[in-house]
């Protein structure tokens, strides 16, 4: 038997599917009722991947940008979208300066490559 995601949103309102009915493979026992899915149910794939990636690394933003071969602040956008997306409603963290972002570079507390991501960033948006 194929075995399928439930939806977590409706897909004609977008409003929360609920699960009224489950059934036992082994003995066919069946419970009907009004059950809350799991926050993690509602996840789009690109955010469950994500998620996936971020416990097998062990929340290691390093390792995730090695794993995904993405950059920090890309790292930190994905781990933003995921946090809104399961309802934490996390306020975006504010952009540093260019010259908050050199004097972390000169304290070694992030990479040249980091720098030069954020730096782009910044420029990007003026």
């Amino acid at each position: 038997m194929a075995e399928y995601k439930a939806p977590g949103k409706c897909m004609v309102c977008g409003g929360t599917m609920r699960v009224t009915r489950m059934k036992c493979d082994t003995c066919s026992s069946e419970l009907s009722g009004n059950f809350t899915p799991c926050r993690f149910c509602s996840l789009d794939a690109q955010n469950l991947a994500f998620l996936e990636i971020f416990i097998k690394n062990r929340g290691s933003i390093k390792d995730i940008e090695r794993e995904m071969g993405i950059s920090y602040p890309t790292v930190r956008n994905n781990l933003d979208n995921l946090l809104t997306a399961l309802g934490y409603g996390k306020e975006p963290a504010p952009r540093l300066t260019k010259k908050e972002i050199l004097d972390k570079l000169a304290k070694k507390e992030i990479s040249s490559a980091d720098a030069l991501s954020m730096l782009e960033e910044l420029d990007g948006e003026e």
